[in-house]
């Protein structure tokens, strides 16, 4: 029976590409900006990497069909390198690809890269996708902000929730966020912005405001990873290892009418949650989970999400945010470096960006933004797709010994 991949595998290295309007490079380039950070945290030669994982959700606007750019623009020694795509989890897919392959000893030194060079595009928002099997029941209401709208909507009505109250807490949601940007130079976003602000802004699809969505922008980051043996024997002392790392995607059972499903909610980030707390040995999230990087991709989402991970009780998520639980000085931070609200979401970058985060808070690295009582286990979530279908991801690490 399988056990799963707790502390099994450790992260040597990681990096992490300024996120924005990156006119002045190319994807190789914004490639190579975070390889080359990870590499030179890892202390290794390129020559000894095994393996590579490359994600991107838009191929055919950015970056190319295959695995084959990231080989050339890191100039990798003829290693398998495989493109994957998972919706907005595809940064923490091809995370779980190298990940699998130090675990199961098919490699020793795997590499996991996200990219999207998405503003050359000229759009406003994320590129359309051409049709296929699937895009009208994703597309349903024809827009991002119009499908998370309809969740704010369900949720407010299931628990008795009042506009006031819910608009309230999804602006302390993305003030939040924006102060802890605001000390983050890799962001996009660095400003800090005030509730007025955020209660005025115009209105994108009731009750989302213009601070309650993400933005779009260009960005890659990375991981290698290794066998804690292996990462010893290479002079690492404190090591962050994966202690657990699942993903669940939707069945259908959110479109059948007997299902049961009222729209409130994300039925695969509580499977997905379920899974990694058994894989991880967490008992009590609320209580052994320090950090937490959640898919904000709107304000409604991280709302939900708080539930969806058993942190807060369902229906008590919105009390938790105004409260300040998730503040950075906060009972269990969420977003410490401003999420996606400050640094856009180039698709296939957002995952390994929000791990990213998380090792350099376990290690104490995190400077301006460091917390004072450095975490033991820090959760990164990611949500795909929309509320009527979707893919969740959900990666636990912590230091070694935790």
């Amino acid at each position: 029976m399988a056990k799963g991949i707790r502390d099994k595998v450790a992260i040597l290295g990681m990096g992490c590409a300024k996120f924005g309007e990156r006119w002045d490079m190319d994807a190789d380039q914004l490639m190579v900006e975070a390889f080359n950070e990870a590499v030179g945290d890892a202390g290794i030669d390129v020559s000894q990497l095994d393996a590579a994982w490359l994600a991107v959700a838009f191929d055919a606007v950015n970056i190319g069909p295959s695995g084959i750019p990231l080989s050339m623009a890191l100039r990798l020694p003829n290693i398998g390198v495989t493109k994957v795509e998972n919706y907005c989890a595809s940064g923490t897919e091809a995370f779980r690809g190298a990940v699998y392959a130090v675990a199961s000893g098919a490699c020793d030194i795997a590499l996991a890269l996200g990219a999207e060079k998405l503003k050359d595009t000229g759009y406003g928002g994320l590129p359309v996708r051409s049709r296929g099997t699937t895009f009208d029941m994703i597309g349903v209401t024809g827009s991002a902000p119009g499908n998370f709208a309809q969740l704010a909507a369900a949720y407010r009505a299931k628990h008795g929730v009042s506009k006031g109250e819910l608009k309230q807490a999804m602006a302390h949601i993305s003030v939040k966020s924006h102060a802890n940007g605001s000390r983050n130079p890799k962001a996009h976003l660095q400003k800090a912005v005030d509730m007025d602000t955020v209660l005025n802004a115009p209105m994108i699809a009731e009750p989302l405001g213009l601070f309650d969505c993400c933005g779009v922008s260009d960005g890659a980051a990375c991981a290698i990873v290794t066998t804690p043996e292996i990462a010893r024997s290479l002079g690492k002392r404190d090591l962050v290892t994966i202690k657990a790392l699942q993903i669940s995607a939707s069945n259908g059972w959110e479109l059948q009418q007997a299902g049961g499903w009222d729209g409130s909610y994300f039925h695969t980030t509580r499977v997905a949650a379920a899974k990694a707390y058994q894989e991880a040995g967490i008992t009590n999230p609320r209580e052994q989970i320090s950090l937490m990087e959640v898919h904000d991709c709107f304000s409604i989402t991280e709302l939900v999400t708080m539930e969806d991970l058993f942190i807060s009780k369902e229906g008590q998520g919105y009390k938790d945010v105004l409260n300040g639980f998730f503040d950075a000085d906060g009972g269990l931070p969420c977003q410490i470096d401003g999420g996606l609200k400050c640094f856009g979401h180039p698709i296939g970058a957002s995952g390994l960006r929000m791990i990213y985060e998380n090792y350099l808070q376990l290690l104490g690295r995190a400077g301006a933004r460091q917390r004072s009582t450095p975490p033991t286990m820090a959760l990164s979530h990611n949500l795909g797709g929309s509320p009527i279908q979707n893919v969740s991801a959900v990666a636990i690490v912590g230091l070694a010994d935790a």
